[in-house]
């Protein structure tokens, strides 16, 4: 179910049917994402005529493009490579005719992809507050937010930059609800929320802002653009892949399988570790009551969650889900889950996340691993690995988020 999850949102199978017509000018390819490589190559493959740009991907994800240049840079904390490339498409974007076309490819992780910070702000700044929202327990929203108003790229000032060129965005989705202002904080998208907004989530989380940070938001200079903005009348988005059709593709697997698959969200959202603990009760009355259904079922759910860190392990969202739903379940026979991000990569680590058995809790006291101090200490990668049951996809080159299902036999 999961690779069928990740085969639904790779960008040769859902980039060619979105493709615009050939401009009678240029046409140049732009973007930044987890899946931007993948997604560049599947442009140049079934593009007719002739192409150029640019496209900035994380580190291990690059894939060959004859005519497309692909840079890596550093993801969930920027770099200079990123800043770099940044500036290099803000600078292409700007200056084309109004019989040229844009492809903006944008895909998760774009917003530390593309770290360009506003007047006022360096790299440095940049990175410090992207380390304060990883750690505060804000959601994807509410960060984005942020970075937009922080951005001189972000919030649809990349798309004001190619003014008048008609632009094309094909969005590979990787957060709740599908906001295409969301995804790598909207580049190419206008932005309704506003500097107050991001204020409010500043001081929400008592995050630390350098002064200027904070000045540019009070004074509001750090405005995104706006839905009203005539920069953007030429600008079309298209969503070519999202959570929702990653859980469909995984449902026609357990149907095919014989067993019922109930999607209980593409969206869900909180901290990982109550996530887990809710959707253990919605599996124990599975199992017990036979309530939503019957088994043999599978529940079904995608979207982010959040961790707030309160030690000093290793982390990861789906690894943190996974065991507080095993500690929750207390090794409820006939019952296994796995929860892993569609791109491979559970917070920082080069895992795509984990599985559990009835076994889990069992065979973790056995080799003297205590789950509740694990899970205290956000190390559910350490937990994992100690016994095994780590999921190591590599580089998937698409983002439709985490993917979750626990199977009740």
């Amino acid at each position: 179910m999961f690779d069928a999850a990740v085969h639904a949102a790779r960008p040769e199978r859902c980039i060619p049917p979105h493709l615009p017509a050939p401009p009678s000018g240029r046409t140049v390819v732009i973007g930044a994402g987890k899946a931007s490589a993948a997604m560049a190559a599947a442009v140049e493959a079934h593009w007719p005529g002739p192409l150029s740009g640019l496209v900035v991907t994380r580190y291990g994800y690059a894939v060959p493009c004859a005519r497309i240049e692909i840079v890596e840079a550093a993801h969930p904390v920027p770099d200079q490579a990123g800043l770099a490339a940044a500036r290099r498409i803000l600078a292409m974007a700007s200056g084309l005719a109004g019989d040229d076309l844009v492809i903006c490819l944008i895909s998760g992780g774009g917003s530390a992809l593309l770290p360009l910070p506003a007047d006022g702000l360096d790299l440095n700044a940049k990175q410090a507050i992207n380390r304060e929202l990883l750690r505060c327990g804000a959601t994807i929203t509410e960060m984005n937010c942020l970075r937009r108003h922080l951005s001189a790229i972000k919030g649809g000032r990349l798309a004001a930059a190619c003014h008048p060129t008609r632009v094309v965005n094909l969005l590979i989705s990787d957060v709740p609800g599908d906001d295409p202002a969301d995804i790598a904080s909207g580049p190419c998208v206008a932005d309704p929320s506003t500097c107050r907004d991001a204020l409010a989530i500043v001081d929400r989380y008592r995050i630390a802002l350098p002064a200027t940070a904070r000045e540019w938001l009070e004074s509001g200079a750090g405005e995104s653009i706006k839905p009203s903005d005539a920069r953007l009348a030429g600008v079309e988005t298209h969503l070519v892949a999202t959570p929702q059709m990653a859980l469909l593709a995984a449902a026609g697997v357990a149907a095919r399988h014989g067993i019922r698959p109930l999607i209980l969200g593409d969206s869900l959202q909180g901290e990982a570790r109550e996530l887990g603990r809710g959707l253990a009760g919605i599996a124990m009355q599975v199992a017990r009551h036979h309530q939503p259904a019957r088994p043999p079922c599978v529940l079904l759910s995608g979207g982010e969650t959040t961790v707030t860190l309160r030690g000093d392990g290793r982390g990861g969202r789906n690894v943190e889900f996974l065991l507080a739903l095993a500690i929750a379940l207390e090794g409820q026979a006939g019952t296994w889950a796995l929860a892993g991000d569609t791109d491979g990569v559970d917070g920082v680590e080069e895992i795509a996340g984990a599985t559990i058995a009835p076994d889990t809790l069992a065979r973790a006291w056995s080799a003297g691993i205590d789950p509740r101090a694990s899970l205290d200490a956000n190390d559910g990668h350490g937990f994992f690995a100690a016994l095994g049951d780590a999921v190591v996809s590599g580089p998937t080159m698409t983002n439709v988020n985490d993917f979750r299902a626990i199977l009740v036999l």
